[in-house]
């Protein structure tokens, strides 16, 4: 190498890629390469059947004709050197994912388990927002299972072992519920030990013990909310003290999962909402976030060309928890007997927050004006903290019956704040004991 030439990049370590990647982690990538594979192959073959019905369709019964020797949906045909070409690529991804997997559940399970970095539960937790539905129908190792966690670790849920993780445990419980794509770490400006994180705070300025949810954000938000609160009921009955009083505090589709979990509660008789005093949203998009209208939009009209349409399925890839985020589906009701992907009107019944619960909404902007002086700009659709509209975030709608009635000073928009910067920023902790206080 001469003296002028640049440095090659730096490859990542064996031991660093150790480090952050498990096993298991390597299995269920493996797993998701096999599906990727196959399902570019499919929509490969589908985009040229559709082509060749487009260009078969102006000639009539000809053109029929040649289409019907054609095989199936696809259009193209199975005994064709085409065909044959796609079940080739199939029939190897097939073996040769299922070689691998077989080689690996052999293996995983004879490994020791090794700790966790932040950077792998980031990976698994972006991973688990955008397909987390198929992960979970697919056994798929890389799928997240709910679980209340304190410094990233598990907490049993039965007194005495819950009391020798938490030995400075108070009466005061705060659990902290993280957003689409997130995990519990995130709560923390860089991830480590030290940083700014609303939870320490209120700990400190307060005599909270705060406790981290952790789960598969690309879950149906209902189901989310179900288990949640299913989970604190079992979190209170072990808590090493007498619980005073227990505080939500929540980021994003957080609050949702939040509010569907008091909607189950309520439902099925657990106790624990009598002892719910606070419910804190950060930027939660209590009535939808325009991303998600947006790639609904897309859906629509990318099929409806027949040459399109097969790349559709691209975006209808996403899971069940994002597409929730279209108008805030929190009920069971929202979703059922719906194609998530096909355009409809927000039909959701309305539901209120929480009765004798003191209810908080943070909303941000990335804006510096103050809301007084351009509230309607302010509350465009658009605006707002780069990812929830202002009107969104403080459950503002145009019908009244589905609006969210914050108390007037239990609302407080953050100026030149964006979505993430929510569960770090210092001066939302300063709001947070002030109402908390």
């Amino acid at each position: 190498m001469s003296p002028s030439a640049p440095p090659r990049p730096r490859l990542p370590a064996l031991a660093d890629l150790r480090r952050h990647l498990h096993l298991s982690d390597i299995q269920g990538l493996a797993q998701l390469a096999t599906r990727g594979t196959l399902g570019v192959t499919g929509l490969a073959e589908k985009v040229q059947g559709n082509v060749y019905k487009a260009v078969a369709a102006p000639f009539g019964a000809a053109g029929q004709k040649f289409v019907d020797r054609a095989a199936g949906a696809s259009g193209v045909r199975p005994t064709g050197i085409t065909g044959l070409v796609y079940s080739s690529i199939r029939g190897v991804t097939r073996l040769a994912g299922g070689t691998v997997d077989a080689v690996l559940s052999r293996v995983a399970p004879r490994v020791a388990p090794q700790a966790s970095s932040p950077q792998r539960e980031a990976m698994l937790s972006a991973i688990n927002g955008v397909l987390g539905d198929q992960l979970r129908d697919t056994a798929n190792p890389l799928a997240i299972a709910m679980s209340l966690r304190h410094d990233g670790q598990p907490l049993p849920l039965d007194r005495a072992p819950l009391a020798q993780r938490l030995p400075r445990a108070t009466g005061k419980v705060l659990v902290l519920v993280h957003g689409l794509c997130m995990n519990d770490l995130q709560w923390r400006a860089d991830g480590h030990p030290g940083a700014h994180e609303h939870g320490e705070q209120l700990a400190r300025a307060l005599g909270y013990t705060p406790v981290y949810l952790h789960y598969n954000t690309g879950l149906h938000i209902c189901g989310n909310g179900g288990q949640f609160a299913a989970l604190l009921e079992q979190l209170l009955q072990a808590w090493p003290q007498e619980v005073e009083e227990l505080s939500l505090l929540t980021h994003s589709m957080g609050g949702l999962v939040a509010r569907a979990a008091c909607h189950s509660a309520a439902s099925t008789g657990l106790l624990w909402p009598a002892r719910l005093k606070n419910l804190v949203f950060l930027g939660t998009p209590h009535h939808g976030a325009p991303l998600e209208k947006l790639g609904n939009w897309v859906d629509t009209a990318l099929g409806g060309n027949p040459v399109t349409r097969p790349f559709a399925a691209i975006g209808q890839v996403r899971s069940a928890g994002i597409t929730d985020l279209r108008y805030g589906h929190v009920l069971p009701g929202d979703t059922q007997d719906t194609n998530r992907f096909t355009a409809a009107p927000d039909r959701r019944p309305p539901l209120p927050l929480p009765v004798g619960v003191a209810c908080f909404a943070v909303a941000a902007t990335l804006g510096a004006a103050s809301p007084a002086a351009g509230a309607s700009a302010l509350r465009g659709e658009w605006l707002g903290d780069g990812l929830v509209p202002l009107f969104s975030a403080l459950g503002q709608h145009a019908e009244p019956a589905r609006s969210l009635t914050f108390d007037p000073g239990r609302q407080w928009i953050a100026l030149e704040t964006g979505h993430i910067a929510l569960m770090h920023s210092p001066q939302v902790c300063v709001q947070l004991l002030r109402w908390l206080a």
